[in-house]
C-alpha cells in the first residue's frame, strides 16, 4: 500500500511556512510564465484573413440586392448588413424556431452545402407589399405551419434576386453558381455540419414599410472558405466596380505625377581611393581616371539612364542611350 512521503504534521508545518511566508515560493524554473488555456478538442476560428472582407462583399451585395427587390417588388425596403460572425453552428440553431424558410444550397465550387434561412415577416411582408400593399408583416406562427404555394413563390423570387446579387458580390473574388437543394420549415432539419463545427454567419436585417422587421440568414460552413482564404486576402476589391470613375482616377493621378520636379545629374566618372589620400591632396594634384564609354544619369540619386555627353550649339547636352541596367558597365 502506498505511503506519503509527508506526515500530516510536516505537511502542516510546510503550509504555513507558506502562508506566513518563512518558505520561498518563487524558487525554481520559469517562474515568470504564463499559461494560456487551450482546447486540442476546438477548432480554430481564424480563416487567416480579416473577416473584414467578407464585409466588404456584404457591402457590395446589400447594394444589388436593393436595386433587385426594387425591381420585383415597387418598392426599395431597407437592409443592413450586420458584421460577420464565427460560430457553432448548433448555438445558432438554438436562437431559431419553425416555422422558417430555411433553404440548403451549394455554392460552387465551394464544398459543402450552405444555408439561406428567411424570416417569415420578410416573406408575408414581401407578400403584402407584392400584391399592392403596405408590406405589413405577420405574427407568431404555429411551428407546424406550412407556407402556402403562393408564399413559396415569393420565396423562390427572393431566392432568385438572392442569388443573382451574391453572384455579382463575389465576382471579383471568384464565380460563383448557386443551386437550390432543398427548402424546409424546420431549421434543426437543415443540418449542413455538426453542432460543435464553426460556420459563418452573415445577417442581413430586412425592414417593410410598416413595422415589419424581419432578417435573412446566410450560413457558410467554416470549412468552405479555408480553401479560398488566400484568394480573399489578395483580391478582396472595396471599390464600386465603376471602370470609368476608376480610368479618370488613374488618368489624373497620372498628370499629377508628371508635373512632379526631379532632380537629373551626369555621373561621368567615378575614383576609388582612401580617406589618407584625400586628406594629403594638396592644390594642383592631378586625379587619374579611366573614362568610361557612357556618363550615367543620375535622377534623385538613383542611376536611371546611361548617356552620351556632347554639345547641341552652345549648350552641354545629353544624349540618352539606354536605360540604366544593373551590373552592365
Amino acid at each position: 500500500m502506498a505511503t506519503s512521503l509527508l506526515t500530516p504534521d510536516e505537511l502542516s508545518s510546510l503550509a504555513e511556512g507558506v502562508k506566513d511566508g518563512s518558505i520561498p515560493v518563487d524558487t525554481g524554473f520559469n517562474t515568470k510564465a504564463r499559461i494560456k488555456k487551450y482546447d486540442l478538442a476546438s477548432e480554430d476560428s481564424s480563416l487567416g484573413v480579416n473577416v473584414s472582407s467578407l464585409d466588404m462583399i456584404n457591402e457590395r451585395f446589400i447594394r444589388v440586392f436593393r436595386l433587385g427587390l426594387l425591381e420585383m417588388l415597387r418598392t426599395s425596403p431597407k437592409v443592413n448588413g450586420t458584421q460577420v460572425q464565427i460560430v457553432r453552428f448548433g448555438d445558432y440553431l438554438k436562437g431559431l424556431k419553425a416555422p422558417m424558410s430555411v433553404n440548403m444550397i451549394r455554392m460552387n465550387p465551394l464544398r459543402g452545402y450552405s444555408i439561406v434561412v428567411i424570416d417569415p415577416t420578410v416573406v408575408f411582408s414581401s407578400l403584402d407589399t407584392f400584391f399592392g400593399g403596405f408590406g405589413r408583416g405577420v405574427g407568431d406562427l404555429p411551428p407546424g405551419r406550412l407556407f402556402t404555394p403562393t408564399e413559396s413563390r415569393i420565396i423562390n423570387m427572393i431566392l432568385e434576386v438572392f442569388f443573382k446579387s451574391l453572384k455579382e458580390a463575389w465576382s471579383p473574388i471568384l464565380p460563383l453558381e448557386f443551386e437550390l437543394v432543398s427548402s424546409e420549415i424546420n431549421p434543426q432539419f437543415a443540418q449542413i455540419a455538426d453542432e460543435n463545427d464553426l460556420v459563418i454567419l452573415t445577417r442581413f436585417e430586412a425592414e417593410g414599410n410598416i413595422d415589419a422587421q424581419g432578417f435573412i440568414d446566410l450560413v457558410y460552413p467554416y470549412s468552405s472558405l479555408k480553401p479560398i482564404r488566400e484568394l480573399l486576402r489578395s483580391r478582396v476589391q472595396s471599390g464600386d466596380g465603376n471602370e470609368e470613375s476608376d480610368k479618370q482616377w488613374r488618368d489624373e493621378l497620372e498628370d499629377a505625377v508628371e508635373s512632379a520636379s526631379l532632380e537629373a545629374r551626369i555621373l561621368l566618372g567615378h575614383i576609388e581611393t582612401s580617406y589618407g589620400e584625400i586628406e594629403a591632396m594638396r592644390e594642383g594634384d592631378v586625379l587619374f581616371f579611366k573614362k568610361p564609354e557612357l556618363a550615367r544619369m543620375m535622377i534623385n540619386g538613383l542611376p536611371a539612364f546611361d548617356v552620351q555627353v556632347g554639345a547641341l550649339g552652345a549648350q552641354v547636352a545629353v544624349q540618352v542611350e539606354r536605360a540604366y541596367v544593373p551590373g552592365l558597365q
